[in-house]
């Protein structure tokens, strides 16, 4: 047994790594303005190869449609292999070696989008299965990794070429196939899953506690230490590396932990500790969610949307005939339309009907999706603004922040005990940095505007995408929350096409306007927009579509917090 949990922790820190690696479409900003020089394509067109690495995420099903034939391992490799190719010949096409049309660029584009949600389909099956009693825990900290990847690449990328923007496309299409190398052997050596003991379960906690301290400190690292000097940037990635390589210490100290137990306090009979990181009605509150001891579950897809994530599960409940409570919970509403109660079941005819559900996708399409179309943005921002050489800064800004987003979203399971609030409150809340970064940005060109802007947005989109998984499937039940997530989600490709179409004509009309407020120069018949003016009324747009989206939020929670607190007042009281 002692081995076995051992080998379940090297897991973990497998899916870490994958996360953390694999989130390639975060630093497509870096390469952009050089992608856009080198084809000589308009903002629009480069708006459409960013729409579609967003659009492959879109076909995250396929990934599970390949489960159900292929093994874990090779699902992975899949992955990797699609990333190779789609971001490797991108990489050949910049340094004039091959030359393609522009339908083929989107293809690529389309190809290496797809690879990460195969990529998130293997961490979430890898968590379910070995952490089943913790799998909130493992999910929210594995997916929070996914927000360093553009810190990692670009430490990476400045390492070995800090003058050189194509050598991105290089780490992404040849570092995730590395790491799938690095994490076969765990992956094959999973360990058999038994049910744990209340003390084991608190156990767990524990240790994800500590992990998320660490992964606190690599944030941390990854957003103050920087250089952009060659020798030091390669002594600050090493340390970045070990930060990833300090996990690996856990199963080793499990190991040696329960070796000490076994001989020398073998005769003492140790009471549970009083550290509680989820309640028992809590854990009782997941399984009944999540994993139901009489269901079987089937994972069709899984992937993070920039960010957020997706996963499809097909729960199929073995009902005997005491049957009756479920199918009365089912019908239960209030008022006009409004959710009466946590975990019913929505199916797509119904979520479509429901005003809570397009409540809550407006609020994603303007919150979560706009940030994201911002950081696809940040190169011709950073360039228009005159700080093209703070491009890669404002990547490790975002990514970072995006980070700590997705961290922050577990607070509210962290503080429960202590004060108790709905989660679509948080949701709201979490929305309210986007639209004053927006403002702020649009007021101010300087520096510190833009860094503190890009800050705002990753914290506030990171926050969004982490938490999205655990909202939809406490409002439309967690046996739908595949594909109801999956339709939430469509709003990704969808907003990535609008706000960068919008962002693309602004963009494109200033730079054809006029010489009197703006610098145009030609590149490889690319135009290129200089001045304030680039991105002034595309920042006041987004800024009001943020306002939506959070008006949105807040009727959603004003709307929900009634269910919300129905269940939390049963929950204390059983």
């Amino acid at each position: 047994m002692t081995g076995y949990e051992s080998r379940k922790w090297m897991i973990l820190v497998a899916t870490i790594w994958i996360q953390a690696f694999t989130g390639t479409n975060f630093d497509f900003s870096a390469y952009s303005s050089e992608l856009k020089a080198v084809l000589g394509i308009s903002q629009v067109q480069l708006n459409y190869l960013a729409t579609a690495s967003d659009l492959g995420k879109a076909l995250g099903w396929s990934s599970g449609f390949a489960l159900m034939y292929m093994p874990l391992w090779s699902v992975m490799f899949v992955a990797a292999f699609m990333g190779l190719f789609g971001y490797g010949i991108q990489w050949l096409i910049i340094l004039d070696f091959v030359s393609l049309p522009y339908f083929v660029v989107f293809f690529l584009c389309l190809l290496a989008g797809s690879s990460i949600t195969w990529f998130n389909t293997v961490c979430f099956v890898l968590c379910i299965k070995n952490f089943p009693s913790n799998r909130p825990l493992a999910l929210a900290l594995t997916v929070s990794f996914n927000g360093v990847s553009a810190a990692l690449y670009n430490l990476a990328a400045i390492s070995l070429n800090p003058s050189s923007t194509h050598i991105y496309l290089l780490l992404n299409a040849f570092i995730p196939l590395l790491t799938s190398i690095v994490s076969l052997i765990p992956i094959l050596r999973q360990p058999p899953v038994d049910p744990l003991s209340s003390d084991s379960i608190k156990h767990e906690q524990l240790i994800f506690v500590l992990l998320n301290f660490l992964a606190i400190i690599t944030g941390f690292y990854l957003l103050f230490v920087h250089s952009n000097d060659l020798s030091t940037a390669r002594v600050i990635f090493g340390g970045a590396i070990l930060f990833l390589v300090l996990p690996l210490g856990i199963p080793g100290i499990i190991y040696a932990r329960d070796w000490f137990q076994r001989k020398v306090f073998s005769s003492f009979t140790l009471q549970g500790s009083g550290f509680l990181l989820v309640d028992d009605d809590d854990l009782e509150f997941h399984r009944e969610f999540l994993s139901r001891e009489n269901s079987q579950i089937s994972v069709t897809s899984y992937g993070v949307n920039g960010d957020g994530p997706t996963l499809t599960l097909s729960l199929t409940r073995f009902i005997g005939s005491s049957g009756d409570g479920d199918e009365g919970c089912c019908g239960k509403m209030i008022g006009e339309d409004q959710l009466f109660m946590l975990g019913e079941e929505h199916k797509v005819e119904m979520l479509v009907k429901r005003v809570d559900f397009w409540l809550y996708y407006f609020a994603y399409f303007c919150g979560g999706t706009i940030g994201l179309v911002y950081s696809n943005n940040l190169g011709q921002i950073a360039q228009s603004l005159g700080h093209t050489s703070m491009t890669s800064t404002l990547i490790t800004l975002y990514s970072s922040f995006s980070f700590f987003g997705r961290l922050l979203s577990a607070a509210p399971d962290f503080i429960r005990l202590k004060f108790y609030f709905a989660r679509t409150g948080w949701l709201a809340i979490a929305l309210v940095p986007t639209p004053i970064a927006f403002f702020l940005v649009a007021a101010s060109g300087n520096e510190a505007a833009l860094q503190a802007g890009t800050a705002l947005i990753g914290l506030s989109s990171g926050f969004i995408f982490a938490a999205a998984v655990s909202i939809t499937s406490e409002l439309f039940g967690p046996n739908s929350v595949g594909v109801n997530h999956n339709i939430l989600i469509t709003n990704i490709p969808i907003g990535s096409l609008l706000y960068g179409f919008l962002a693309a004509l602004i963009y494109d009309n200033n730079a054809a306007a006029g010489f009197a407020t703006f610098s145009i120069q030609m590149v490889n018949d690319s135009v290129v927009c200089m001045g304030r003016k680039c991105y002034f009324s595309t920042f006041i747009w987004w800024g009001c579509l943020a306002i939506l989206g959070l008006v949105s939020s807040v009727l959603l929670f004003l709307r929900t917090r009634p269910a919300y607190e129905r269940f939390e007042q049963n929950r204390r009281i059983s």
